[in-house]
């Protein structure tokens, strides 16, 4: 087999503020595997949180194709990737091998990556749609103008240095979209003493369910704020890993799996095994990324409680199309593979991809998240 790499930016349609930082742009770096003619294809985005700029991608990405050339076909060597036999990287760099892995297996079998993993009906699902830190104003007319387009579900960052702020925007956007379900995410940025006041305030305002409100790093002050919440309470910055999510399951009424964040598919469907009759609850959550990669996590939809696969609709332009999401609505599709494909306004996309071990230039920008 062969794989190809590139690099691209991705430009976000405004600067996305949480409690931690502001975003405007990340860089993506695609993954090609190649066999018999056929491609798959998977995306790791740099991420300054999770330690990952794009010479750490690039440098990882090419030691994981150098692995891959040794195997005869893809799907011999997707099984050594999930049985270890493939040396395991940094988790979003697994998560684009993997994904790559899957869309060739998928193309080879003329069959969708959901038909691959046990299901038969392509999963669908509402996805929330998440608004940054904002001035109430334009919060507003942000919520009015996604829940007339079809979203269902609106995700509201908080965390700012003034609590009463964020409970203004919350109650707000509440008054502008009485009918959509709202998630909060404040990032980790709440002590105990303030979720513990917080929270009830939050319930009585319509909020479904909390999502990280402690500072990571203390998963039994989680699990503790949990057990006397109003609100569900959704680990995310404590969830990484399968073993975080074991010691969480029961403890915390939902936990957020990231495939960036867990090391891909294969993990993913561990976690939700892990989960199933402990009463905590799986959601599907991304980082901002291409329609590529948020892709393979749509394929599991059927399988979470809350979706939350909307990094593709922040972007100013999304150089891959075919898991929709711009009504609301996010699908798997019968194409074989991912079902993704190139846009054809996107020159970065169909353009000759580079050998893997040899980056192309970049462009320096500043990456918060």
């Amino acid at each position: 087999m062969k794989a190809t790499q590139r690099t691209v930016r991705l430009e976000l349609a405004e600067p996305l503020r949480i409690s931690r930082s502001t975003m405007a742009a990340r860089e993506a770096v695609w993954l090609t595997v190649e066999h018999d003619g056929q491609r798959g294809h998977g995306e790791a985005v740099t991420s300054a949180y999770y330690g990952l700029d794009t010479a750490t991608l690039e440098r990882l990405l090419s030691l994981a194709a150098a692995e891959l050339a040794r195997f005869t076909d893809p799907e011999t060597a997707l099984e050594a990737l999930r049985e270890g036999a493939i040396a395991r990287q940094r988790a979003a760099v697994t998560a684009a091998v993997e994904s790559a892995l899957l869309d060739l297996c998928g193309v080879r079998a003329g069959r969708p990556v959901h038909w691959l993993l046990g299901a038969t009906a392509a999963p669908r699902a509402a996805t929330a749609r998440t608004l940054g830190i904002l001035p109430v104003e334009r919060a507003v007319a942000h919520a009015r103008r996604l829940t007339r387009g079809g979203f269902c579900v609106l995700k509201l960052k908080a965390g700012t240095p003034d609590p009463e702020d964020d409970l203004a925007r919350i109650r707000a956007v509440r008054a502008a979209a009485p009918h959509a379900r709202l998630l909060l995410d404040p990032n980790g940025a709440w002590t105990p003493a303030q979720a513990r006041e917080l929270l009830p305030r939050y319930a009585e305002s319509g909020v479904e369910a909390v999502e990280q409100p402690l500072a990571p790093g203390d998963p039994e002050a989680l699990a503790r704020l949990a057990e006397h919440s109003p609100l569900p309470v959704i680990a995310d910055e404590d969830a990484v890993d399968l073993e975080d999510v074991r010691r969480l399951a029961g403890r915390v009424h939902g936990v957020n799996v990231k495939l960036a964040k867990c090391g891909g598919v294969h993990t993913a469907l561990r976690i939700a095994a892990a989960l199933e009759g402990s009463g905590t609850g799986l959601m599907l959550g991304c980082l901002t990324a291409s329609t590529l990669g948020i892709a393979p996590a749509v394929h599991l939809t059927d399988r979470a409680r809350w979706i939350d696969l909307d990094g593709h609709l922040l972007l100013a332009h999304d150089p891959w199309t075919g898991i929709g999401g711009t009504d609301g609505v996010v699908r798997a599709g019968d194409r074989p593979g991912l079902g993704v494909r190139p846009r054809a306004t996107a020159p970065d996309a169909t353009a000759a991809p580079q050998e893997a071990g040899e980056p192309e230039g970049r462009e320096h920008h500043d990456d918060m998240a």
